[in-house]
């Protein structure tokens, strides 16, 4: 079954945690509400609610009760974007205007504080305290991914362990939580919500990966942005790491680096972007990519031989393979 039809099979429940994010959004202040609908209605992958509902599928499918573990995890993911376009000065997402452009960094920052408190308002309905205590721990484990990714803008020093580090909880850990949440929420076993946490860890680092090389391989037309944004922001990522290893380039590459940064936000990148595609590094990132594809391949053996099972292997491979 190919992604466009794992979404097809859960459109009617998707569509019912797509009106309750909605719902869960609404504010009684004009300003307010319009922010915190505005990313929502520019659409997304709602790859985290997807996690959620298949991973549910391992217990008593109960779509009332996933529903309130689908909504917070994506307001959580919503606020870390609108948080990261203030971050990144990014003036579109999705096509469309980001909040910190049609407002300003103020209405964007305190519109994502808003949808992490309405996360926890829609969680709260769930009669499952390790469920909040893992919700409300996710938010403060992101923010620390985020405060390390700050604090290392345009460390050309820092090592391939802290970037794994810290993609672990800017981007892997949600995913991961989406997975077990999702199990938990049905009373699936330990064993299986462990396991399934596992593999959504896997997938996250490998969703991340494979971001980072197409921010420096893939078309603005396919992702949505000149590539090297992250060079521009100071963001050094796995590629540009491995490439910096590489003593016949590392020179050229950490000139490329300080004349950006220096430039600020201004500056082209397209100079380094052409010496990272023609390094080793667009190579070794890939191979590390793959290698937490199969773990997360891997790991779905040890569940029942459900189609959910399948269906999870097959995001795995879209998500390896993907252009946007």
């Amino acid at each position: 079954m190919k992604l466009m039809q794992i979404y097809a099979s859960l459109k009617s429940d998707l569509q019912a945690i797509e009106d309750a994010l909605e719902q869960s959004v609404s504010s009684d202040l004009p300003l307010l509400n319009e922010s915190a609908l505005h990313l929502l209605k520019a659409g997304g992958k709602r790859l985290r609610p997807v996690f959620v509902l298949l991973s549910g599928k391992f217990g008593e499918y109960s779509l009332e009760q996933l529903k309130r573990v689908a909504v917070p995890l994506e307001l959580i993911h919503m606020a870390s974007l609108v948080h990261d376009d203030v971050i990144d000065d990014a003036d579109t997402r999705r096509g469309q205007p980001t909040v910190k452009a049609k407002w300003d960094n103020r209405i964007a920052m305190f519109t994502g504080d808003y949808l992490h408190g309405k996360s926890l308002v829609v969680a709260s309905e769930l009669a499952h305290p390790r469920i909040h205590q893992i919700l409300s721990g996710s938010i403060v484990q992101m923010c620390i991914g985020e405060m390390e990714q700050i604090r290392d803008f345009f460390n050309t020093e820092q090592s391939v362990r802290n970037y794994l580090l810290r993609i672990r909880r800017k981007t892997a850990l949600l995913i991961a939580v989406s997975c077990q949440l999702g199990a938990m929420a049905a009373g699936a076993s330990k064993r299986h919500s462990d396991i399934l946490y596992r593999y959504g860890y896997n997938v996250g680092m490998l969703f991340q990966i494979t971001d980072d090389l197409l921010d420096l391989c893939g078309t603005e037309k396919a992702i949505g942005k000149p590539p090297g944004s992250d060079l521009r922001q100071g963001n050094i990522t796995l590629p540009v790491l491995y490439a910096l290893q590489e003593p016949g380039l590392r020179e050229r590459l950490l000139a490329e680096i300080g004349r950006i940064q220096q430039a600020g936000g201004d500056a082209d990148s397209s100079a380094a972007v052409r010496l990272v595609r023609g390094s080793a590094g667009i190579g070794q990132a890939e191979a590390l990519a793959d290698r937490y594809k199969v773990k997360a391949l891997k790991l779905l053996e040890e569940l029942p031989a459900i189609p959910a099972r399948k269906n999870l292997a097959e995001i795995a491979r879209f998500v390896a393979k993907r252009s946007y």
